[in-house]
């Protein structure tokens, strides 16, 4: 199978702490999606997220560093994993986030390319910032749930 891999950055007016916890924090993580998740804490704890379309396993943790997970969408070919890797970083204030997704499915990049800019760092920078999403992130996060539904991906 053909993979690529997504490489994406996001800044936040908040401080590292708190942007590796609206990921590694359930209830926070869930507000991103308006769907369950359940994240375990620990190295080789398992993860999931909007609902059971996201599932893994956590590789490494470094509170307010870095995340690196073994991460997969319900629809891609079984056991294949990729590698989910966040850095955190402070910058001017605030924190830079690095993403780098390796072994995406092909078939699905431009999808999750489109999904993480969407569904997670925009709502996690309205979060952090304003206590809440817009309208409009609030319809795109429905619209990805819609299409994670149907599987219209």
């Amino acid at each position: 199978m053909e993979t690529k891999t997504i490489q994406q950055s996001a800044t936040f007016n908040a401080l590292p702490m708190d942007v590796y916890e609206m990921l590694m924090d359930a209830k926070k993580h869930a507000a991103l999606s308006g769907e369950p998740a359940t994240i375990s804490r620990e190295v080789g704890g398992s993860f999931s997220a909007w609902g059971t379309h996201i599932s893994g396993f956590n590789l490494a943790l470094r509170p307010g560093q870095k995340i690196v997970q073994a991460w997969r969408a319900l629809d891609w070919p079984t056991d294949h994993y990729s590698i989910a890797i966040f850095e955190f970083n402070a910058a001017d204030g605030g924190t830079k986030l690095d993403f780098t997704q390796i072994g995406v499915p092909s078939y699905r990049y431009e999808g999750h390319c489109r999904g993480w800019t969407q569904t997670y760092w925009t709502p996690m920078k309205e979060i952090l910032e304003q206590g809440s999403t817009s309208d409009q992130t609030r319809a795109n996060v429905e619209a990805a749930r819609r299409r994670i539904q149907t599987g219209s991906l």
